[in-house]
This record gives C-alpha cells, sequence and structure tokens, in this order.
C-alpha cells in the first residue's frame, strides 16, 4: 500500500485544557499547508479524572452523582460559549452533550444501585469526554475554517464506527481486515480537509464499546495512521519533545532531535514522557515517522522517531524505574539445574506479578530480579511457596528482598558494539558515590540498567545524564574570597565560559559566591559579568551551611569549593567538605601548612570519600612546583633536597635594593604598588616561606611543623605589633642595619636572596643569603620564583622551575588550571 499523503496529528490532555487551547489547536490545523489532516482527539484536560470520580463515588453513594455531572456541565458549556458564534453549531455541539450527560446519569445511578462498576460501565463513561472534545473541536473547526483556506473542510468522527479491536492476553487488538473496510466510509479518495476522530475508544466485533487501555488516544493515532499509510503522526504535548531525562529531576535535560523506534521503546518502557511502546507498534510496521511536539511552542522543532540508526550518538536518554524492589533467589541447589528460572518466572506470571528487570549470575548459584513495589509481599510468598522443598531442604539457602529501590537505564542503539559504555555508566555511578545492587543488559546492547537505592536515583539519574555528554559536564562551584586573586579567576572564568562549553562540554557553573562575612547564591549560574553588584546588591549575610548545601546542588553531579582567601577558619571546613563529597580547589595554604595532625586528618578523609584535592598553586603560583615534585617521587625519584626562593614581593625587594635608596622607601613603595601584602610584615615575617617549604617537606614525606623551620623575620621586633602606619613610618631607623648587609654581600662579590631551603638530613631554613654573583638565584626577574630539585637523578644537574610566583593574573591561571585538571579526574575530555 502506498504512502498517502494524510499527515495524523493527535491532540489531548494540556493541550486541549481550556477554550485558549482549543483557539491554538485550530491555529495549527487550519494555518498547514497539509490538504489532507486526519486529527486524533482525547479527553480535555482534568476531565476524565473527573469522570473516574464520579463513578468512585457512584459506588458508594449516589449523593455526589448529580453535583459532579453539574459541574461538568458548566465547565463544558463555558468552554463552548467561549469558543463559539455560530448558534446553530452551539446547539449541535450542546444538545449532543445533554444527551450524553443524561446516558452518563443514568449509568451511575446503576452502579450506585449496585454499589459496583463493572469494566464496561467504567469504560463508557471514561469514554465521554473523547466523544464531548472530538465534537467540540469538530464544530469549532467548521466554524473557524470559513475565514482560512477558502473554507477547509471539516468533519468528525467516532472511532467507534471504524477501530474494531478485540482483547487477548496483550490487551486490545486491531481487527484489521474489518477496521480498514469501515475507513474507508470516512476516508475515501476524494476525501481532503480536516477530520477529526475520537481517540481512547473503539468496538469490539459485536460492535459494543470498548477502550484502548492506557495511552489509548496514542494507540488511536498510530491505528488511523495505519489505516491511512499516512506520511507521518504528530503527537501533541506540552513539552518541546523527547527529553534525554526527567526535565523535573535533570534540570539540564536536552531535546532530543532524533530516535529510533527502539530506542523511543525502551525509553518509554523506561518510564519517559514518550507515548507507550505498544501504542507505536502499528506506525512501527509500516515505518510511519512520529513527531512529538510542543502545541504551546510550535516553533520548537521537537523529536522524530523514525527509521534512524543513530550511531553518531551513543547515548540518547537516562531514565529510570522507580518504586521497585529486588529480589534475590541464591543457593548452591540451583548450579546447573534445567527449569529453575522457568519455575520462578511461571509462578509469577501465574500470580500475575510483572517482572521488571532480570539479573543472573553465570555460575547459576542466584537469580536476582525487580517488581513493583506493591508486589514485592506476595512475589516474596509466591517465590517461597514455589520453593518450600528447596528451601526446608536447605538448596535454596535464602529469598532476599531489598525494597526501596530505582532502576536507571541509559538508552541508545550508539551502544552496540561499542567498548566502554559499560565502564563509563557503571564508573560515573561510582565518581558519584552510587552503590550499583544489580545490573542488566539485553544482547540488542541497547540499553544497560542498573539496580540503585531508591533514594540515589536522583543523583544517579543525574550523574549519568551529564557523564554521558547528554548536557555539558557540569561543576557546581562556591567560590570564597573573591579579592585580588579570586575576582581575577571569576573574569578568567567568564572569558572562556563560551569555549570550554563548546569545544569540551564543560560547564563551569559557579552557583555560590562569599567573602567573609556576605554570600550570594544563584538559582543556576551567577551572571560572571555581574558578580560584584549582585553580590553588593542582593548579597545576603554568610551561612556556611546553607552556602555549602546550596553549592554541594543534588541535581548537579560534583561540586567544588574553589577558596582564594587566605583565611584559617576558611581551611577549617575542607574536613567537612570532604564528607560531604565537594572537591576543593585552592592557593590558601593554611590547611596544608598546619599541625601535622590536622594534615593527616585532612587526606584520611579525602582519601576515605574519595573527593579530590588540588592545591598546586599553594607553591609557586600557577608554576608546577608541587606537580613536578609528585612527578619525581611517582617514578621512584629520591628527592634528597629543595631549594629556592619561594617570595615574588621578597625577591623583587631584593633585586631593586642596591644601596642607593633606603630599604624602608623600597618597602613603601612597593606596598603602594602592590607589590607587597597590604601589611608588609605578612611578606617580610618570612612566614609565607615557611608555609611553602611546609608543604613541599610534607608532600617529600618530611613531618614538619612549623617549630621544625629556622626562620629569619626580617621585621625587627620592636615593630612587630602596633599599625601598618606605625610600622612604615618606624621603619628606617633600621635602614643601616639592612644597608651593612647590602655592602659585605657587595664587597665580597654577592647577592643577597631570601631563600628556602629543605634537606632531609639537615631540615630547613629560611633566611636572608649572601649569594654569589653567578649563583642561578642570583639573576631573576623582578618577581620571579625559582625552585631547584636535588635528587637521585637530579644531584650534578639538578631541575630547576623558573617564573613568575605571583601576582592575581597568573595565580587565578594556575587555581583555574586545577579546575580544569578537575574536570579531567571527573570524565571531562581535554
Amino acid at each position: 500500500m502506498a504512502v498517502t499523503d494524510w499527515k495524523v496529528h493527535k491532540f489531548g490532555g494540556s493541550s486541549l485544557a481550556d477554550a485558549d487551547c482549543f483557539r491554538r489547536v485550530a491555529a495549527i490545523l487550519l494555518d498547514s499547508t497539509s490538504t489532507r489532516q486526519a486529527v486524533v482527539v482525547s479527553a480535555m484536560g482534568g476531565m476524565t479524572d473527573a469522570l473516574l470520580g464520579l463513578v468512585a463515588s457512584a459506588e458508594i453513594s449516589a449523593q455526589e452523582i448529580g453535583a459532579g455531572l453539574a459541574a461538568i456541565k458548566q465547565r463544558y458549556q463555558s468552554t463552548v460559549m467561549d469558543l463559539m458564534d455560530d448558534e446553530a453549531l452551539i446547539s449541535q455541539v450542546l444538545d449532543a452533550f445533554e444527551a450524553d450527560l443524561s446516558d452518563a446519569a443514568d449509568v451511575l445511578q446503576a452502579i450506585s444501585l449496585v454499589r459496583a462498576a463493572a469494566d464496561r460501565s467504567r469504560d463508557l463513561i471514561a469514554g465521554y469526554d473523547e466523544l464531548w472534545s472530538a465534537r467540540l473541536l469538530g464544530c469549532f473547526l467548521q466554524e473557524h475554517s470559513r475565514s482560512h483556506a477558502a473554507g477547509t473542510p471539516v468533519k468528525w468522527v467516532d472511532a467507534r464506527s471504524m477501530i474494531i479491536v478485540e482483547r487477548d492476553e496483550m490487551g486490545p487488538a486491531v481487527c484489521w481486515p474489518d477496521s480498514r473496510q469501515k475507513a474507508l466510509e470516512h476516508f475515501g479518495e476524494q476525501t481532503t480537509g480536516i477530520v477529526v476522530m475520537t481517540g481512547y475508544i473503539a468496538s469490539d466485533p459485536q460492535g459494543l464499546h470498548t477502550t484502548l487501555g492506557r495511552n489509548g488516544s496514542d494507540f488511536s493515532a498510530s491505528i488511523l495512521a495505519a489505516l491511512l499509510n499516512a506520511a507521518s503522526i504528530t503527537i501533541w504535548t506540552d513539552v518541546d519533545g523527547v527529553m534525554s531525562a526527567d526535565p523535573n529531576r535533570v534540570p539540564d535535560a536536552t531535546v532530543i532531535d532524533e530516535l529510533s523506534y527502539n530506542e523511543a521503546m525502551e525509553l518509554a518502557y523506561f518510564g519517559a514522557r514518550v507515548i507507550h511502546p505498544q501504542t507505536m507498534a502499528p506506525a512501527i510496521q509500516q515505518s510511519i515517522p512520529i513527531y512529538i511536539r510542543n502545541s504551546f511552542d510550535t516553533g520548537a522543532r521537537g523529536s522524530r522517531i523514525g527509521l534512524f540508526d543513530g550511531q553518531d550518538q551513543k547515548i540518547k536518554g537516562v531514565t529510570t524505574v522507580d518504586d521497585v524492589s529486588l529480589l534475590n533467589l541464591e543457593g548452591a541447589g540451583m548450579i546447573g539445574v534445567p527449569g529453575t528460572a522457568d519455575r520462578l518466572f511461571a509462578s509469577l506470571r501465574n500470580a500475575g506479578i510483572s517482572v521488571v528487570l532480570i539479573s543472573q549470575a553465570s555460575s547459576e548459584h542466584s537469580i536476582c530480579f525487580a517488581v513493583p513495589s506493591r508486589d514485592a509481599a506476595r512475589a516474596t510468598e509466591t517465590v517461597s511457596r514455589a520453593f518450600s522443598v528447596e528451601l526446608e531442604q536447605g538448596q535454596i539457602q535464602r529469598i532476599e528482598t531489598n525494597a526501596d529501590c530505582s532502576i536507571v537505564a541509559v538508552v541508545g542503539d550508539g551502544m552496540a558494539g561499542l567498548p566502554g559504555v559499560a565502564a563509563k555508566f557503571f564508573s560515573t555511578l561510582g565518581s558519584a558515590g552510587i552503590n550499583i545492587k544489580a545490573i542488566a543488559q539485553g544482547s540488542s546492547e541497547r540499553n544497560i540498567s542498573a539496580v540503585v537505592e531508591r533514594k540515589d536515583a536522583t543523583r544517579a539519574l543525574r550523574a549519568a545524564h551529564s557523564g554521558f555528554y547528554l548536557s555539558t559536564s557540569t561543576l557546581s562551584v562556591g567560590l570564597i574570597g573573591p579579592g585580588h586573586v579570586g575576582g581575577v579567576l571569576l573574569e578568567q572564568m567568564a572569558n572562556q565560559a563560551r569555549r570550554l562549553t563548546e569545544e569540551f562540554s564543560l560547564d563551569f557553573r559557579v552557583r555560590g559566591i562569599a567573602t567573609s562575612s556576605r554570600m550570594f547564591l544563584a538559582v543556576r549560574a551567577v551572571d560572571l559579568s555581574n558578580w560584584r553588584k549582585l553580590l553588593e546588591k542582593q548579597g545576603e549575610p554568610l551561612d556556611w551551611k546553607r552556602f555549602t548545601e546550596h553549592v554541594n546542588a543534588e541535581h548537579l553531579p560534583h561540586a567544588v569549593m574553589v577558596d582564594c582567601s587566605a583565611s584559617e577558619a576558611v581551611a577549617g571546613h575542607y574536613i567537612d567538605w570532604f564528607r560531604d563529597g565537594i572537591h576543593v580547589v585552592t592557593p590558601n595554604k593554611k590547611a596544608h601548612s598546619g599541625a601535622i595532625s590536622y594534615y593527616d586528618r585532612l587526606h584520611a578523609e579525602r582519601r576515605r570519600h574519595g573527593v579530590h584535592f588540588l592545591y598546586e598553586t599553594t607553591v609557586g603560583a600557577a608554576l608546577p612546583v608541587i606537580d613536578t615534585l609528585r612527578d619525581l617521587r611517582e617514578t621512584g625519584d629520591e628527592i634528597r633536597s629543595i631549594d629556592g626562593i619561594f617570595s615574588g614581593t621578597l625577591a623583587y625587594l631584593f633585586n631593586i635594593f642596591d644601596g642607593s635608596k633606603p630599604f624602608s622607601t623600597i618597602v613603601r613603595e612597593a606596598r603602594d604598588s602592590g607589590y607587597t601584602e597590604p601589611d608588609p610584615r605578612d611578606d617580610l615575617s618570612g612566614m609565607d616561606v615557611a608555609r611553602k617549604l611546609i608543604i613541599l617537606g610534607r608532600e617529600m614525606g618530611m613531618r614538619l611543623e612549623l617549630d621544625d623551620l629556622e626562620i629569619e623575620n626580617l621585621v625587627p621586633e620592636a615593630l612587630r605589633t602596633g599599625t601598618v602606619e606605625e610600622f612604615l613610618s618606624e621603619l628606617p631607623a633600621y635602614d643601616e642595619r639592612m644597608l651593612q648587609r647590602w655592602k659585605d654581600a657587595r664587597d665580597s662579590g654577592k647577592v643577597l636572596r631570601y631563600v628556602g631551603r629543605l634537606d632531609k638530613s639537615a631540615g630547613a631554613t629560611v633566611r636572608l643569603e649572601a649569594l654569589p654573583g653567578d649563583h642561578v638565584f642570583a639573576n631573576l626577574n623582578l618577581t620571579d620564583n625559582i625552585v631547584r630539585y636535588v635528587s637521585q637523578r637530579y644531584s650534578e644537574n639538578p631541575l630547576v622551575v623558573q617564573g613568575p610566583g605571583a601576582g592575581p593574573e597568573v595565580t587565578a591561571a594556575g587555581v583555574f588550571a586545577d579546575l580544569l585538571r578537575l574536570a579531567a579526574y571527573l570524565g571531562a575530555s581535554r
């Protein structure tokens, strides 16, 4: 049978909720260029529930029948009067409605007398709304079409006069020869225009009213399209198409442009908002493409379901089946015994229990399967009865039931024959801290399913969705300390955001910014072009608990705190963040250079909770100082000593101090130019260099505390307290002492440099030294850091790392690089 030019549409539910929705549907149909359109209509939104509610009430008493029907009548009449102007057509619609309402009242009264509703009676009442919707839309289109396309012909058809079905174990089965014969009476070769047909309802071979069951109107559309051999089916809904995941649980879910029939059926089986698998069968048999579109946004392209290999995309969707229980039948007596699985599943079939998932070990020692939770107790009882003898004799050890489970499934034709997909799925769940109870995969390789605890289902869904690039690989970021380094980092992230998203599918989503006293939390992400004003105008008092919970959002698979402060109090939160599964990236030295006991706890908790802690910028800003040390140790080298100039500020001061200008003047000018901390004593004390040495020493395996270091403090003891201005004003009194040290060095052909030294045998020192003029530390650019590694491999010719080791731009760049490194660890492409 050749494909015809008929196009089938299906509307219902929210698409027909009120008069405005009917107008929207009419505009879609009348504005179409197609000359032959068949329209399947389901119930008005909420009307079927109201009718079935009356059936339930009638089973108790007749009291609610009158009021319930009156409410339905008022809603329907209001919609009709709002829509239509033609008195003759209004009368035609309302007269038929009144007759149906009278019949419905009689049926409901009969139900109230016997206090029970037979299936046929329930189906009859539920099917009235499709009649009312189709009749109203047909008459409205007749009236409205007079101003469109020279009066498009419109008629409406009661599906009971055309679709004949009979029921079997699999549900309603279409009687195709009879239905095709009936279809010719309504859809002849000369039929054009718009034909509106009721959905959901049909007739049985005896001509009695019946229904098509769950998602019956979608089934009606598929049947009609097959009868007409239509060019396409369009299911109009309130969403933009088939989504890659439930958008209510995965905010970053996207519309899937194209799916194969098999992919759509898999997603539908596992609860995705696609038409029911069974309803697609007639369209699949004749390769009729199905479009899912949004009647509220006709400009959206929607999703196409059809013959499509989908090999360009491994995974099309991630979905879940919630509220299932996992049962496990286990015993050594099952091994090698034929028929065990047959007995198990036959017993469940006879009890009318549907099995959702099956998994069996190759050893045949156990079989586990999932059933809806409502059937779990009955399933356990059924299986216990079926294997009572084996249980009594110990051939089967136990029947376990795990309640409150969910099934998470990834679906896609592109998985077939492609190595690594299952590994990616399971590792993604593992990285998100999700425990997998059972797994299953069919030989088609189109679906991989994992059973998880129900409380973990949403997190598992989001992690898997992000892991397969259906949305960008997202990290929820909380930034603490938006000062010099933090502010520049936010600018760098804003500048690179688009490139990272387009080229690497990376989304660093800054959802919170905190200072020492205030915070700003964004619902989705902070507008980084305007973060200062947002923090100032819309910020609120800092609440660490709320800040942490907001950044560690359940719908985002990964969270990271970026601590750009120098606060010991902030570093004190790291352990709690690790316990919450939050990664940390920081240039803050306080955590790593504090008490060794805290350092040990920090790394123990990090390892225990499987999180990442990146702190390359604590030493040397963006220079690869720590990474170089780790690479040497991890490749088996023995590091004997590390020394260098670790302070860009002190490098600058002693590079330009040449005796021509007092040291105190140089310090003041450097402070005014931003080369030192606001209080220069923070640099001159040597504590910053000391902390860096402790970090490197601990990376080497040395158990260093601050008290173990010999530190030369360049701040005169009398000036170590008081205000910054008092310090700067009184420092000139000590210029002669520093000048004399410079002269002594010059006279012996040396230069002054503030050097940190680590030696496995000799310990650690931080002090101002006079070095030969040809020393590797003697000739540096103004603010350069230099680090020298002496090891077993690099003994005669030490390894040297040199470059800018301070400044907001390079430090921020180093933090940014750590963020990118974290994303790579979590599975992003680089």
